[in-house]
């Protein structure tokens, strides 16, 4: 597993991509799948809001494209004085697929907290019945 300021490192350069016309709200993502592979993701947005992807989920998202169902840590990085936290819909659709994820959240001048997905998402919604 990647040190915490490394895998922050990937998460800044990725920010850089970001496409935040609107909000000028640019974040980074970096996160790393069990094979130790790294899928950096940012923010892209879109004149039709509900449109718009957070970072987190991009480099989710790619990271289940190219085959990777696993994944140990995540940072996320802002230009924002405290820390960058996951959106509710970020934290939900991690926690389906790392429920002991490590997530480091930060800003640009290095400042990390460090939580589980699942202590910023209590009694997150499972439900995987039939109807």
């Amino acid at each position: 597993m990647l040190e915490p300021q490394t895998l922050m490192a990937k998460a800044k350069e990725a920010r850089l991509h970001a496409y935040a016309p609107y909000s000028k709200f640019k974040v980074g993502a970096a996160l790393e799948g069990k094979s130790g592979q790294i899928y950096t993701g940012c923010n892209i947005e879109n004149q039709a809001y509900g449109s718009t992807m957070c970072a987190e989920r991009v480099s989710l998202f790619k990271g289940i494209s190219e085959g990777e169902k696993e994944f140990v840590q995540l940072a996320i990085v802002a230009d924002v004085p405290d820390y960058c936290y996951p959106c509710g819909n970020c934290r939900q659709v991690l926690m389906e697929f790392s429920p002991q994820l490590k997530v480091i959240m930060g800003n640009l001048e290095g400042k990390l907290i460090v939580r589980t997905i699942a202590e910023l998402l209590p009694l997150a919604f499972d439900w995987k019945g039939d109807l």
